[in-house]
């Protein structure tokens, strides 16, 4: 004889077992869509800074202390004094969102090997903010005006040997996410101006794709 009060529960257990199934797969579809649909839309905010090219307009930049410059495309900027020492670096904006530059970090060379970037901890603040429009081109200013400090001497020995520098510069994107270190070298160009080239860039926010 057969118990229909065994079917009846067996069936409600299967039909549950199959709706969490369905359930489940719902679910991590509409999370891999999410994902999906997150990447796409920071895609379409997410800047890369580049050097700027060698054709480009010149910039015209002001310190603080009114001292002026003017950076050519594809080019840098670097001057000491007594009292300070200026770099300018001449930037592209080659992503698809606007670019908020944040901190930067100085070698007073050319850092060799896998080339790592020290802690964001310890990199310097622009003291202000500095915006570059997608596909548009701007500029990165930083300066030391510490005679005292160890690195102001060791950036203007650089300068005034004519020798290679490098700047870690931290920026993202603006909301504050999709943070990123580009890293750019100054190169003597031997004339007494400088060049400029990125070097590597490193994700911060997000996996690096190497």
């Amino acid at each position: 004889m057969v118990d229909w009060t065994t079917v009846s529960s067996l069936a409600t257990g299967a039909g549950t077992l199959v709706l969490a199934i369905a359930t489940f797969a719902a679910v991590r579809s509409a999370n891999r869509s999410a994902r999906v649909t997150e990447r796409s839309l920071q895609a379409g905010i997410r800047p890369v800074i580049v050097t700027s090219r060698l054709g480009d307009a010149p910039e015209k930049v002001g310190f603080a202390d009114n001292k002026w410059f003017k950076v050519e495309g594809g080019r840098a900027v670097a001057e000491a004094t007594d009292e300070a020492v200026y770099l300018v670096v001449a930037l592209r904006n080659v992503g698809t969102g606007l670019a908020v530059l944040d901190r930067w970090d100085f070698y007073d060379e050319r850092p060799m090997g896998d080339g790592a970037i020290r802690s964001i901890d310890g990199f310097r603040r622009l003291t202000r903010d500095l915006y570059i429009a997608p596909g548009d081109q701007g500029f990165w200013q930083g300066a030391f005006r510490d005679p005292a400090d160890p690195v102001f001497q060791a950036a203007r020995a650089a300068i005034e040997d004519q020798r290679s520098m490098t700047i870690d510069l931290l920026y993202g994107d603006h909301e504050g996410g999709q943070r990123a270190v580009s890293r750019f070298s100054l190169i003597p160009d031997g004339s007494g101006g400088w060049l400029a080239v990125v070097v590597r860039h490193w994700n911060l926010d997000r996996d690096d794709p190497r």
